[in-house]
């Protein structure tokens, strides 16, 4: 997840120069007008059907916006860019989101965590970076099931969920959150199927938890596989509730797209409890051991070869090209396989290999491989498999032990 430019404060009386604020000409005053109340902006009179004053929260002293609210008035161009300039000038958090909201429209995800009291000072670091290791954690359980159901991914289409979230940013967080609070920004143009798998998971796991509680019985998790629920997803809500009374976490959708067909217009907050955790982790714990090994077979350059021995079976490291949405696997082969895949990987030519790609290690290990055969590729990739060769020589370990293949 990154950073948000918004998090860092202009100093100056210029306007932010990072390039996320809007034209004028850009903004729809309706889709403003509804961010400065969803940030706890209060309007505080003008002409109805004309314009708005606008007051940050918190009644900042000096701070207030004139907004039309229709661009076909005179002056509308002129109160807009006022009105972004004393956003990009104001010292209120919520001017920044406001600002992200307008220059990307995004859906927004907020997670609150419950504290008995607030530590304050040096305590606020540790605990917002658990925060956003959490909100991290459950945005990726959500883009996972976007891309596909499971009980457990482990490391299967874990790049194209991580490429996903590269857009994704984080709203200033300030003193007051003290750590305890986070807001992130999906875009709607690649993140929306992300926000509604993520919204239907997190009711889909809420009603789970409360089956486990009432009856004892796992048969709602099992069910919730279909809604988006996961291993991942459920470590992500362990981790957010873990050391509180409680966690909440909200989504509004983005104003200019609106909501998606079949999702309600303002979606309630789903709060999750210490209580929730012992049917979370047994969840994630049976998602792990009930979800089965898939028959694949995987094209892959070989980037590192053990073994014990001059002879007998060896391990391969592969970094994989199709037929697995895995980054990397370890194989283990018998002599003559392994012998294939050896001459394949010095001549900068990639295998072909069939197995049982296993659950267990997160899908990163291949059982009972065999069949190993060199692919054919273009000259340009075969040079650039070659370019790679010379590059990691340390890989090529033929006569190193076995333990030199072993997980990173």
């Amino acid at each position: 997840m990154h950073r948000d430019p918004l998090t860092d404060r202009d100093r100056g009386p210029a306007p932010r120069p990072d390039g996320l604020a809007p034209r004028p000409d850009e903004v729809d005053p309706a889709v403003l007008a509804a961010l400065l109340a969803r940030h706890g902006w209060h309007r505080r009179g003008g002409a109805r059907g004309r314009y708005a004053r606008w007051t940050p929260p918190g009644e900042l002293p000096g701070t207030s916006l004139l907004v039309p609210e229709r661009r076909d008035f005179p002056d509308s161009a002129d109160l807009l860019g006022e009105a972004l300039l004393a956003l990009a000038r104001s010292a209120a958090p919520s001017a920044r989101e406001v600002l992200t909201g307008l220059a990307m429209p995004s859906d927004e995800i907020r997670w609150w965590r419950e504290v008995s009291e607030s530590h304050g000072g040096t305590a606020a670091w540790p605990a917002q970076e658990r925060l956003r290791a959490a909100a991290r954690a459950t945005l990726l359980a959500g883009a996972l099931a976007a891309r596909a159901r499971a009980g457990y991914y482990g490391a299967r289409h874990r790049r194209v969920a991580e490429a996903s979230l590269e857009r994704v940013l984080t709203g200033p967080s300030g003193a007051a959150a003290d750590g305890h609070r986070l807001t992130v920004f999906v875009p709607v143009e690649d993140g929306r199927a992300t926000t509604a798998t993520l919204l239907r998971a997190l009711y889909a796991l809420r009603d789970a938890a409360d089956y486990q509680r009432a009856t004892g019985g796992m048969e709602a998790f099992d069910a919730a596989v279909a809604a988006g629920v996961s291993r991942e997803l459920t470590e992500a809500v362990v981790a957010l509730v873990q050391g509180t009374e409680g966690a909440r976490i909200a989504l509004a959708w983005s104003p200019a797209a609106g909501p998606p067909p079949g999702f309600s217009t303002r979606p309630e907050p789903v709060a999750f409890t210490p209580g929730d955790l012992p049917g979370l982790r047994e969840a994630g714990a049976r998602y792990v051991r009930d979800e089965p090994s898939v028959p694949v077979r995987v094209t892959g350059a070989v980037v590192r070869l053990g073994r014990a021995g001059p002879g007998g079976p060896g391990t391969v490291r592969l970094r994989v090209l199709a037929g697995a949405d895995v980054a990397r696997l370890r194989i283990v082969l018998d002599e003559d396989d392994y012998r294939i895949a050896g001459h394949a990987h010095l001549v900068g030519l990639p295998i072909r290999v069939s197995g049982r790609l296993e659950s267990r290690g997160g899908f990163r290990r291949l059982s009972g491989a065999g069949g190993v055969t060199p692919v054919r590729v273009d000259d340009a990739e075969r040079d650039r498999l070659l370019k790679s060769l010379q590059e990691n020589l340390d890989f090529f370990e033929e006569a190193c032990g076995e333990e030199a293949c072993g997980e990173p």
